[in-house]
């Protein structure tokens, strides 16, 4: 009676940890969609100027409308396109009508092609603003010679261009022609794997379930081929 008392403990214990963290997961997925939603709305919503989606704190994601014009130097910064391989992301400073320079990714380019330089015209550019979370102690720091970054590391960038800690990811420019493919803003970048870190967990419940149930029905079934 012990033994089977502590396999029903320490089964439907196990089981029900498990069948909890499968209900946080399920939590967290709705969380994660509605977080998502919001994000996909804010992305898409009526372009503002720079100043008022700056003001009174910096807006990630907010669609913004900037008119001034290109400066001369750019980044190459390396990164990677599916069924494509590795791109290069073409990032330039942008002189801001009554502001100041900020970054703008304008889009990738394949490694082979030469970055053409941008036109020195007044230009009204749409793009949202972004904070990339992609530089780390593991990321090494730009090859100067080359000209190539390994990652959007935007206070560096922007010391390095001399701008503002300022980026706009390029969404439309149908003015002029960069030579590259834009690369804006979405929200598929951001991982919700909460449905399948539900499935596992409700999964190993099952699994503990059914392990249980043979580890407390394996006496009955020896009992009775003694009988």
């Amino acid at each position: 009676m012990r033994r089977l008392a502590f396999l029903l403990v320490f089964g439907l214990g196990g089981a029900s940890i498990l069948v909890g963290l499968g209900i946080w997961q399920v939590q967290r997925l709705a969380w994660k969609q509605e977080l998502l939603a919001r994000i996909d709305a804010e992305i898409a919503a009526p372009p503002v100027l720079l100043a008022e989606a700056l003001a009174p704190e910096f807006r990630r994601y907010a669609p913004v409308e900037l008119t001034g014009q290109f400066g001369e130097e750019h980044i190459r910064m390396l990164a990677s396109r599916k069924s494509i391989g590795p791109v290069y992301r073409i990032i330039r400073p942008f002189t801001v009508e009554g502001q100041g320079a900020v970054l703008v990714d304008t889009g990738w380019q394949p490694q082979s092609a030469d970055v053409e330089g941008a036109p020195r015209v007044r230009l009204t550019l749409l793009g949202n603003l972004d904070t990339p979370i992609e530089a780390d102690g593991f990321t090494p720091g730009p090859d100067a010679a080359s000209n190539i970054w390994f990652a959007r590391d935007v206070p560096a960038m922007a010391e390095a261009l001399g701008t503002d800690p300022v980026l706009v990811v390029l969404r439309d420019a149908p003015e002029i022609d960069l030579g590259v493919t834009p690369w804006p803003v979405d929200s598929a970048g951001i991982p919700n794997d909460h449905l399948q870190y539900a499935i596992t967990w409700f999964s190993l419940a099952a699994i503990w379930v059914v392990m249980t149930a043979v580890f407390v029905l394996r006496p009955n079934r020896n009992s009775a081929r003694k009988d």
